[in-house]
């Protein structure tokens, strides 16, 4: 694929074309979870080794609390396009299926653990790129930004 605004099209999870320690911020938009409960700590470490120290691991991935929260309230009254999709993936194409889920006390335990440290949440309202409307601000009812349940897990640390 070529596109005018993309510098690299490779696997996130083998950047072989970015050096250790050559990036500043890493930012993956409801990207970990399509990779299987056995991998995703892979991805992690992989991410890490392109960070510099001090740099960012930004990270939205589907909120499993929050899936959780809406189903006990509601069922699956929003259907494939609401909670089953946040959880399974949209399965649109090959790639769009989940392989884990994710709460904050697993996705904070795992960056933890491959070496990420000050893992704190982040409000897309207050970064450079909260502009950009992305999965990072998945709200149930869709779009209820004001009265909606976020329904995306949004973490950061520091490699």
């Amino acid at each position: 694929m070529q596109y005018d605004h993309v510098d690299y099209c490779q696997r996130v999870d083998q950047l072989g074309n970015f050096a250790t320690a050559s990036a500043s911020l890493i930012y993956a938009c409801h990207v970990l979870e399509h990779f299987s409960r056995w991998d995703y700590t892979k991805v992690l470490k992989e991410w890490h080794r392109v960070l510099e120290p001090g740099g960012v691991l930004r990270l939205s991935v589907p909120d499993f609390a929050a899936c959780a929260k809406l189903y006990y309230e509601e069922g699956l009254q929003s259907g494939l396009t609401g909670l089953v999709g946040l959880v399974v993936g949209g399965q649109r194409d090959q790639y769009d299926f989940h392989g884990m889920i994710f709460d904050e006390q697993i996705l904070t335990g795992s960056l933890l653990e491959v070496g990420f440290t000050s893992v704190r949440p982040w409000d897309w309202r207050h970064v450079e790129h909260g502009q950009i409307d992305d999965y990072s601000q998945a709200y149930l009812p869709h779009m209820d930004k004001e009265h909606g349940l976020l329904m995306s897990l949004n973490l950061e640390a520091t490699a």
